[in-house]
């Protein structure tokens, strides 16, 4: 039965470490419509029956890749399941959006916003403060700032425990971020908190994705990064890591190899699962470009080919 087969298949993803949730939640519906109809199997006129019900071509394309690699490894057990065409909707096409690069202006001003939120003289305003400047610092993700605990600050730098791909990480610290956190700390032990979250609220308990993310748009909104509600397009809380990734791409020396060896390591620091989701960063690095351009001119008047 396909519902006994999709048992095993989530079992196996979650033993490889994968949270397997909207995956599964697709594939139930999937084998509850394929069944409803007497399938035993995987059959490829079935998926795409299913998948063509989504309301959007993004979401037909989605349902129709997230069925057919359950099929591939069912197939690799029974060859009487199909595997149905990737392009039965067309190829896909992904756009990466364009980071916003903030300056170290912006930074600081979103910074002192943050400072001078109310109530003045509680934790808020500083978590804000130290959580926008620990984004900026260190290119970590949201959800890992909002995930550390107290003893996640360690004498060597910040250790990551909940990551995006179950991987933990040790994050060095520059001095200046290290200070900053050690004055947050200072603050934040004198208060009485529900869990031992390191970055909390006035209710002492680590604020919401949402909660923060209000917070941001509202402060970037009052310093001029972005326009009105309603107004689309301006910079977003994620974009102070890819500031974090560029500018130090920025900092390699203008060596081939240099580059390539800071992109690995860099790949490291940021948690990605791979390294080529680091060098999509370059595109984003006009100086480095400018560098990558100045090499290839001078490699072609060199007459090499």
């Amino acid at each position: 039965m396909l519902s006994e087969d999709l048992a095993r298949y989530a079992h196996l993803q979650r033993s490889l470490g994968f949270k397997f949730r909207v995956q599964h939640t697709l594939l139930k519906n999937f084998v509850a419509f394929a069944e409803a109809l007497g399938d035993r199997h995987v059959h490829a006129h079935r998926v795409i029956e299913w998948a063509a019900c989504a309301p959007s071509p993004q979401q037909r394309r989605n349902r129709l890749l997230t069925v057919r690699r359950f099929a591939i490894a069912m197939r690799a057990e029974d060859l009487r399941h199909q595997i149905p065409a990737n392009d039965a909707f067309g190829r896909g096409f992904f756009e990466r959006r364009i980071p916003y690069i903030y300056t170290a202006n912006e930074i600081a001003a979103l910074m002192g916003a943050a400072a001078r939120l109310k109530p003045a003289g509680s934790i808020r305003p500083l978590m804000y403060e130290t959580l926008f400047g620990l984004l900026a610092a260190t290119g970590m993700r949201i959800s890992e700032a909002l995930a550390l605990r107290v003893e996640d600050v360690k004498v060597d730098g910040l250790v990551i425990q909940q990551t995006k791909f179950q991987k933990s990480r040790l994050l060095p610290l520059h001095d200046t971020t290290r200070h900053a956190i050690d004055a947050y700390l200072s603050v934040r032990q004198r208060l009485g908190a529900l869990d031992d979250a390191l970055l909390i609220s006035i209710a002492g308990k680590a604020p919401s994705y949402n909660t923060v993310t209000a917070v941001f748009l509202r402060l970037a909104r009052s310093i001029g990064l972005r326009g009105e509600p309603g107004q689309r397009g301006g910079p977003r809380i994620h974009d102070l890591r890819h500031t974090f990734a560029v500018r130090s791409l920025e900092q390699c020396r203008h060596d081939r190899n240099a580059v390539s060896r800071h992109i690995t390591a860099l790949s490291t620091y940021l948690g990605h699962a791979h390294v080529t989701d680091t060098y999509w960063y370059l595109q984003a690095t006009p100086t480095l470009m400018g560098q990558i351009a100045e090499a290839g001119e001078a490699l072609h008047q060199g007459g090499v080919s």
